[in-house]
């Protein structure tokens, strides 16, 4: 259908780039640490575990704040919320430059959570209010594909930035610090007056299109749903414990990875620059991930294997990450780790906006999130622990493949018998419903 297909257009073309630009600047802000961590460490005295507890510290704020962050979300819109969180985390991010040691690192690490928390279900559940549910395995890839790209560009632009050690009397990691914080603050800003709340509001859109895409999400709202639990209640629906649980498993492997693979890939003989640009490689594959099994899925429409499969090859790539010497070897299988374990993330998260819808989705995603990210904080505490009870990062590697498996486990189970497949709006079945 051409209305279909140009509005659709229009929209990803306005939404989208945005919103890809904010979750970069924000996952950027939230991982530099693992950069900076390769001098930070030495001038501040930091153990491994001490790195590892820090960073995520950053979840367990993020934790408690998220779905009392998504509820305000809904009173105040997510054009006001998500610029007031861009302009927060901005600021406690560029004031990471002055920690001086533990007890300031892991008081800013918990206030970061804070300040960011809300703002990756805030957009999801935006987005729904932009596409229909048929649509949502690719523009999802497409936001997503910003963890990655934070990855791709941030790692070698930290490891840069590391280069301006000395330069009016500040520290490498400081500069890092500072000028990374900078753009979340400006594009906070500007997404005030940029992002529209809901369709009926897009005066960017004709007035044919705008009336095409009211109609079709609320033909869709209409239609039954799976579960509609309202409030607080969904909490403790059998479906968002499930889908937490796979959350977790997936996060805590993609964080123990992420905030050491500067440092993993250091072991193998590189320089802080070259370290901080092959670990860029990982990201590249996991951008490709994301795309691949995000189209794959709404080719198909089958959402559970696509989100299986993804944690089976990361959980290979895991072990032969942690097996393997040569150093070629281990670095594509932390390509092919990457590959699972950040492809799996777009396709997974069409499942609880399948499930849930008006604000149940909202409150499911946000409690989801906050679950699944409690990882991000488990995940790199493990991670350094085990680097300095054995002197290897290879007992880390091992737990993330064991979790990574755990979670392919539990997608098998929590998905079995559920319809996971989805049709097109335009399709003769939805029109008939």
């Amino acid at each position: 259908m051409l209305l279909e297909r140009d509005t659709l257009k229009a929209v990803t073309r306005r939404i989208i780039p945005f919103l890809v630009l904010c979750y970069f600047l924000a996952f950027i802000d939230r991982v530099n640490v693992s950069v900076a961590a390769l001098t930070m460490n030495r001038d501040l005295g930091f153990s491994q575990a001490v790195f590892g507890f820090g960073a995520g510290l950053f979840f367990v704020s993020y934790f408690f704040f998220e779905v009392p962050s998504n509820i305000i979300m809904q009173k105040v819109g997510a054009r006001r919320w998500i610029a007031r969180i861009m302009v927060s985390w901005g600021l406690v991010a560029g004031a990471m430059a002055f920690v001086q040691g533990e007890q300031s690192f892991y008081a800013l690490r918990l206030l970061l959570g804070v300040a960011e928390a809300g703002f990756f279900p805030a957009v999801l559940f935006y987005l729904s209010y932009w596409f229909p549910e048929a649509y949502r395995g690719r523009v999802f890839s497409y936001f997503l594909a910003a963890v990655p790209l934070a990855g791709i560009i941030g790692l070698p632009l930290s490891g840069l930035l590391l280069g301006l050690d000395g330069v009016l009397g500040l520290k490498g990691w400081q500069w890092l610090y500072l000028l990374e914080a900078l753009p979340s603050v400006i594009v906070g800003v500007i997404a005030y007056f940029y992002l529209t709340d809901q369709p009926a509001e897009a005066k960017w859109l004709t007035q044919d299109k705008r009336a095409w895409l009211v109609q079709s999400l609320r033909a869709e709202a209409d239609r039954p749903k799976q579960a509609r639990p309202g409030n607080w209640s969904n909490l403790l629906d059998i479906r968002v414990i499930c889908f937490a649980a796979i959350h977790f498993c997936g996060n805590l492997a993609i964080y123990g990875l992420g905030f050491f693979l500067p440092q993993i890939v250091k072991t193998l003989g590189l320089t802080d620059l070259r370290a901080s640009m092959v670990a860029a490689l990982p990201y590249v594959v996991g951008a490709i991930g994301m795309l691949y099994w995000g189209s794959r899925s709404d080719r198909g429409g089958d959402r559970r294997w696509n989100v299986f499969l993804p944690f089976v090859l990361s959980a290979f790539g895991f072990v032969g990450a942690a097996s393997l010497s040569d150093p070629y070897l281990v670095v594509a299988s932390l390509c092919l780790a990457a590959f699972g374990c950040l492809g799996y993330a777009p396709v997974f998260w069409t499942l609880p906006t399948a499930f849930l819808s008006g604000t149940a989705s909202a409150i499911a995603i946000a409690a989801i999130n906050s679950i699944g990210n409690f990882a991000g904080f488990l995940g790199p505490f493990t991670v350094g622990y085990l680097r300095d009870a054995t002197g290897s990062f290879s007992a880390g590697l091992f737990a993330s493949a064991a979790v990574m498996t755990t979670g392919a486990i539990l997608i098998l189970l929590s998905t079995r018998g559920r319809a996971t497949a989805l049709v097109s709006p335009s399709s003769p079945k939805v029109a008939a419903e």
